[in-house]
């Protein structure tokens, strides 16, 4: 069987380079004898394997030196509790609800301090980003978090939060690596990586030096500390190697596209082609104001629930997997994250014409 364009939200489509070079180093890494999945973490090929990872990504993002970069356990969600735990000083922290994953964020905030919901776009189901340029800001706010791209709604914050001074928090898990991010910004950037950039079972962390501290809440595990991981360079323990592995092949695959840059004009051309045909399309219809819109994660419906499930299953039969939305909004979503070729959005756009003119 060929292989289907895969619109999956995440678990979701890598690069066909990348997954080459992981079958033809499958049995043997680089004359090692062994595969790297089951290799030592304290090997010397795995300390190559890991430390040219960092700085691949460094050098790709441009993280300045006075930040952390750690490649932990876990999707974004351990961190959901990880951050207020290394970050809340005060025990106060705002967050801007823009979706189900900064609200399920905030809400694990609150079992360790005071964390606020200082706005929400929830009053029109998330379909758009909130206004960020005079927010209540609590003056003893430890950090404000946002969701910076919104999987589920496919909305994405067209600039950062004016956050009065204070350090700004933000998940990009369905963003990472698709357009420039400038760190000094933040004062911690992270995101679970199997969205965008590899398979599933960690987070990367970029955090600022200064916040890498002993001085954490009462009760935070070990392993959520993120000096303990800083001291240990992300080998505290048995790290996800062989995730680690491919996601260091991604990063040089970035690279050799030509960097963020690059790939944030390729992502805004397919973008582009999708949401050209939804303005003009008679049946099928965005769901988020264009001022929000995401380049990587595209929403729509007919506005027939049944008209919904025959689209999705038609299209799986052509080899367009995926498209189904998630199940708390329903309708369809296509994830074009930066393994998804112009080439897959096109013939998209081409099926969904055909099918609107046979259900029209």
């Amino acid at each position: 069987m060929s292989r289907v364009y895969n619109f999956s939200a995440g678990p979701a489509m890598m690069p066909e380079e990348v997954l080459k070079t992981c079958a033809e180093e499958m049995l043997d890494y680089h004359g090692s004898g062994q595969s790297v999945m089951e290799m030592s973490h304290r090997s010397k090929w795995f300390d190559e394997i890991i430390k040219t990872a960092e700085k691949d990504f460094r050098e790709l993002v441009g993280v300045p030196d006075n930040y952390k970069v750690l490649f932990l356990q876990g999707g974004a969600w351990t961190q959901f509790s990880a951050i207020p735990m290394n970050l809340m000083k005060n025990k106060v922290a705002d967050y801007i609800i823009t979706g189900q994953w900064a609200k399920k964020a905030w809400q694990e905030a609150k079992r360790y301090g005071d964390a606020r919901a200082i706005a929400s776009s929830e009053d029109k189901t998330f379909s758009y980003i909130p206004d960020c340029s005079d927010l209540p800001i609590s003056d003893d706010a430890d950090y404000v978090y946002i969701c910076q791209n919104n999987t589920i709604y496919g909305t994405k914050f067209p600039e950062l939060p004016n956050t009065k001074g204070k350090d700004l928090v933000a998940d990009v898990s369905s963003m990472f690596l698709s357009e420039p991010h400038d760190i000094s910004k933040y004062a911690v950037l992270y995101g679970g990586v199997q969205k965008n950039v590899g398979p599933a079972g960690m987070s990367i962390v970029v955090v600022r030096d200064d916040l890498v501290t002993d001085d954490v809440l009462e009760g935070t595990p070990t392993m959520l500390k993120w000096k303990t991981q800083a001291d240990a360079d992300s080998l505290f323990n048995t790290p996800p190697c062989y995730t680690i592995y491919t996601c260091g092949l991604v990063f040089k695959w970035l690279k050799e596209q030509g960097g963020l840059a690059a790939m944030k004009a390729k992502n805004e051309e397919k973008a582009a082609i999708l949401y050209n045909f939804l303005d003009q399309s008679q049946l099928f219809k965005g769901t988020v104001e264009k001022a929000s819109r995401s380049l990587m994660n595209v929403p729509f419906v007919t506005g027939n629930e049944e008209l919904d499930k025959k689209f999705v299953a038609e299209s799986t039969e052509a080899g367009f997997v995926n498209l189904k939305g998630h199940r708390s909004v329903g309708g369809m979503r296509a994830s074009i994250y930066n393994a998804m070729p112009k080439e897959g959005v096109e013939k998209l756009v081409e099926f969904m014409a055909d099918f609107e003119k046979k259900n029209g």
